[in-house]
């Protein structure tokens, strides 16, 4: 049995942390996260974890470098508090993207980052919706990858939305959409694309009937939001009535959400999983209840199992 349970958090998401203690009943582990002004950070835990069961709360969101550093640094200094085990909670795992050579010369950082939490003394990770999940196969250690399509799949039928179409942005989402398809009791379709560039998407077409159909385009993350614009100007165009798009994580920059406030979608549903998913347009769903039952079953040894599921 391990020791007393301890919730850390980094700098990049302290309100989501404070939600997932509320969901627990207690307090986060008092810390001290502080820049010197070469850029150099500082961690200080300031309370007894010896021997306890930590979980250190870090989305490696935007500032990407700075966020998975800390990260870094804060499991070294409760490594060295002799914590007993490690949990990094990763609500967003940046670099996710970068997951296989898809050109020559080009670095696999996926794999990279899970070789540097693991040599920094994480002993196990618990993350919500990896870009691709085999991503899981990167660590030499346990890893728990939830899912939001439970709580973004209650948020599309509160809303009460008829007639509905699921819809993929790209080829690579459809086992995704597939599942919410099937959860919503729904047809799917999917838009064909072409990425020009890092920011730039084109939509080329739609395979399905949109037409007098009210849409949810579903992705796992939105940051330009190039793909979800690109792909309800073409379903706007095929006739499409309402479009709502759901992600699981909106690391929404200005771009993003400048092209979202100009899009004809109606409403972006996304997770707090992340800070950056706030403005116009885009409803936050607190995951935070998910994280703490996750949390509490890791620390008492029980399975968690079933929060992994896509419930109907």
């Amino acid at each position: 049995m391990f020791g007393k349970l301890t919730v850390l958090s980094g700098s990049a998401h302290p309100t989501l942390t404070e939600l997932i203690c509320q969901n627990l009943g207690i307090s986060p582990c008092a810390a001290t996260l502080t820049t010197f002004p070469d850029g150099e950070t500082f961690v200080q835990i300031n309370e007894n974890i010896r021997g306890s069961d930590a979980f250190l709360v870090q989305p490696t969101c935007p500032p990407t470098n700075q966020n998975l550093m800390e990260l870094l640094i804060m499991v070294d200094a409760v490594k060295r508090a002799s914590a007993q085990r490690i949990t990094a909670v990763l609500p967003f795992f940046g670099y996710a993207r970068q997951d296989r050579k898809d050109r020559p010369r080009v670095p696999i950082t996926a794999k990279l980052v899970a070789n540097l939490l693991v040599a920094a003394g994480v002993d196990r990770v618990l993350t919500i919706d990896l870009h691709a999940g085999q991503i899981q196969g990167f660590f030499d250690i346990p890893v728990d990858h939830l899912y939001a399509a439970p709580l973004l799949i209650k948020a599309i039928r509160d809303r009460g939305v008829e007639d509905l179409v699921v819809v993929s942005p790209d080829v690579g989402g459809i086992k995704m959409t597939h599942a919410y398809a099937k959860a919503l009791g729904a047809p799917m379709a999917i838009v064909a694309k072409n990425r020009v560039s890092a920011t730039e998407v084109e939509a080329l077409n739609v395979i399905g009937d949109v037409a007098g159909k009210n849409v949810l385009l579903v992705d796992d993350l939105t940051e330009t939001a190039g793909t979800l614009t690109a792909a309800s100007d073409l379903l706007l165009k095929h006739g499409a009535r309402g479009i709502y798009a759901g992600v699981s994580h909106a690391v929404l920059g200005e771009r993003g959400a400048e092209r979202l406030q100009n899009s004809p979608i109606v409403e972006l549903l996304a997770t707090n999983s992340v800070p950056q998913a706030t403005g116009p347009k885009v409803t936050a769903l607190d995951i935070s209840p998910l994280l703490a039952e996750a949390i509490k079953r890791i620390h008492g040894n029980e399975s968690v199992t079933s929060l992994f599921d896509i419930r109907d």
